[in-house]
């Protein structure tokens, strides 16, 4: 099965960004350990309240476990998803 490569795009609402920047490197620390991760890059824009997430998985599986991690639940869904004011991502697959 080819890799995946999700790009995300977070929003902070304004006066969360620094909040959202530390839980993001503490989340990436953490995925970056996942067996199935290859890459795991957090960005902020120079406007301060944006950040892109660059993410790389062996596989589907490997994409789907780390979204069920408990490091997830915590750090993205109860953490940084109430401090946003805009959240998307995509997912690619390599050719």
């Amino acid at each position: 099965m080819a890799g995946v490569t999700v790009i995300a795009r977070y929003t902070a609402r304004s006066g969360m960004a620094d909040r959202v920047a530390e839980t993001l490197v503490r989340h990436a620390a953490e995925t970056r350990r996942e067996p199935g991760c290859l890459r795991f890059d957090v960005y902020r824009s120079s406007d301060a309240d944006s950040f892109v997430l660059l993410e790389e998985y062996i596989d589907e599986g490997a994409f789907r476990s780390h979204r069920g991690t408990p490091h997830f639940k915590a750090n993205i869904e109860q953490q940084v998803a109430p401090l946003l004011s805009e959240r998307e991502w995509e997912r690619y697959f390599h050719l």
